[in-house]
């Protein structure tokens, strides 16, 4: 088994259920059919010709050895898991063959934990954060005319007053202990300091892990701490985090310890205590789904007691659309946040918030996550509640984000998809012309099959396929320039046509025999023209959807 453990999930060149067409839930009695009726389509012995008999001995093996992997329990199951390379990799043979599949998916979950523990051991998960603050209340809050005299005060002040640098990185030692290495740099108005911090945590079982911590930094003395976690049920766990801080009044201890529960799938609720120099105990519903996220809190202590409210609606957008809004009062005012975040390429996610608050003022908060790095920028506006700030912070971000998603987000993602694509046509260019060489073999071997089926066909006024395309088909105006990338495939279509019914399965329709991938990489669609008691019908599908043919809803109103 010490081989298996190279190998991922893999894609394939030769996809066997597509081959069949077949489900990849099908039933040992759909193999056999299908390979049966394709057997007898395709068979060496019905060709005389030594050119064609050459190649439907090559589409006739391959279509015995796909068979032979599906309706084997256990390669099927490597199959599914590995791909076709998985079929090939030495060590195998020292499975059991009363090994059932579920046995071996559990040996490959196996080998890809242990796989996983040597990743880990060789990956640091770097973290940091910038936040730069920037004081713009000159925008809005300046000087009387009084003061118009006073040099420079002509153009409003922009000053950034406090900043502040945080990273960390992991040192896995071995497959249960993490060395944790963090630091930080503030400054505020000239003045500033920094910490570092070392963490070594210990994963004790699959119920729960400790964590030592010990810190040290120019504004606060040295620190010690101990965190555990625990799970107390499959539905409650507990963390407890004790800290021992030495300062120049003394030791200052502190203890925080949060209970959670699973109140139902999507909803966590947590009671959280605080006890040291801010005491303090939190409560909290906290409902997340695949749509929205919804977080009630309520606090007691001192010096800051408050309760809150907060939603996020998730839209189920490419762009992962987010839009959120929270309200938050208690002994020290009332705050109210707006915003909304959205994905503007593979790594990096931008997101605006702004904060209206007593006595805080007006803020625009600004964030950008890209990968694991944090970029902040939070901008206090005015001191005041004034409604232009309240107006420029909500219109300004999105008239410069729809404007900069115009004309540099949109035009950089699109030039880096075209890329990415031209290089993945490049990389499989050779392989697709051995696909399409096959693939006209193909063509060539049905042609007396197809000739018996329509035949058939018409004599009792069944499915003709008059034309069929399969690629990538331009509809949108926007995209008029761009190149249609298909290929005709009317008659493999026709070749499998059984007693007036076409039906293709869930599967990429670039395996089907006659069939090859023209546009490596973009989306494909499957068109149909076919002729059905007399009547002709249209039907379009995406390439991964099943289609069954005829319809009532595929005919072509004629009428006017």
């Amino acid at each position: 088994m010490a081989a298996a453990s190279s190998g991922d999930e893999v894609p394939d060149n030769e996809d066997y259920y597509s081959l069949l067409n077949v489900r990849r839930e099908a039933s040992q009695e759909e193999l056999k059919a299908a390979y049966r009726r394709l057997c007898m389509l395709y068979h060496p012995d019905k060709h005389r010709d030594p050119e064609l008999k050459r190649q439907a001995e090559q589409l006739f093996n391959l279509l015995h050895q796909a068979y032979e992997v599906l309706s084997d329990p256990q390669t099927r199951a490597i199959y599914d898991i590995y791909g076709k390379r998985g079929l090939e990799m030495e060590g195998w043979e020292v499975v059991e063959r009363r090994r059932t599949p579920a046995e071996i998916r559990e040996e490959f979950e196996r080998l890809q934990r242990e796989r996983e523990e040597r990743r880990l051991q060789q990956r640091t998960n770097p973290k940091g954060t910038i936040s730069v603050g920037i004081d713009a209340t000159d925008l809005f809050d300046r000087y009387d005319e009084d003061y118009e005299d006073v040099p420079g005060s002509s153009f409003p002040q922009i000053e950034i007053n406090k900043m502040h640098i945080s990273q960390s990185i992991e040192a896995p030692l071995t497959a249960m202990d993490t060395a944790v290495l963090s630091g930080n740099l503030s400054t505020q108005n000239g003045n500033g300091g920094g910490s570092v911090n070392l963490a070594l945590r210990r994963v004790m079982s699959a119920k729960g892990w400790g964590e030592l911590e010990f810190g040290a930094g120019d504004l606060q003395g040295p620190v010690f701490g101990l965190k555990v976690f625990r799970n107390l049920t499959q539905r409650c766990f507990i963390t407890t985090n004790f800290a021992l801080q030495f300062s120049s009044r003394g030791l200052r201890p502190g203890l925080t310890t949060v209970l959670a529960r699973h109140l139902d799938k999507n909803t966590m609720g947590y009671l959280q205590w605080r006890w040291g120099i801010q005491s303090a105990m939190n409560t909290s519903v906290v409902r997340d789904t695949k749509t929205s996220h919804f977080t009630m809190a309520f606090q007691l202590g001192i010096p800051h007691s408050f309760m809150m409210v907060s939603y996020q609606h998730k839209f189920q957008d490419e762009e992962q659309t987010r839009v959120k809004g929270s309200l938050k009062a208690g002994f020290f005012g009332t705050i109210v946040e707006y915003g909304a975040e959205r994905k503007i390429s593979r790594h990096s996610i931008l997101g605006a918030t702004v904060s209206i608050g007593v006595p805080q003022g007006v803020s625009l908060k600004i964030k950008l996550n890209r990968a694991s790095q944090t970029y902040f920028f939070p901008i206090h506006l005015t001191d005041q509640l004034l409604p232009s700030a309240v107006f420029y912070a909500t219109v300004g971000p999105l008239v410069v984000y729809f404007a900069m998603h115009r004309l540099i987000i949109k035009p950089y993602l699109r030039a880096e998809k075209d890329k990415e694509l031209e290089k993945q046509q490049e990389n499989t260019a050779s392989d697709i012309q051995k696909k399409k060489q096959e693939a006209e073999a193909a063509v060539r071997l049905m042609q007396e099959s197809v000739r018996r089926i329509i035949e058939a066909e018409e004599a009792r006024m069944g499915l003709i396929v008059v034309n069929a395309w399969y690629g990538k088909f331009v509809n949108d105006q926007s995209r008029k320039n761009e190149k249609v990338k298909v290929i005709d495939v009317t008659v493999p279509l026709q070749c499998l046509v059984k007693d007036s019914k076409l039906i293709l399965t869930e599967a990429s329709k670039a395996g089907l025999p006659g069939f090859y991938d023209p546009c490596v990489g973009e989306e494909k669609s499957l068109k149909v023209l076919y002729q059905f008691r007399g009547v002709l019908h249209q039907v379009m599908s995406a390439d991964n959807e099943a289609l069954r043919i005829p319809k009532q809803s595929h005919r072509i109103d004629t009428d006017g």
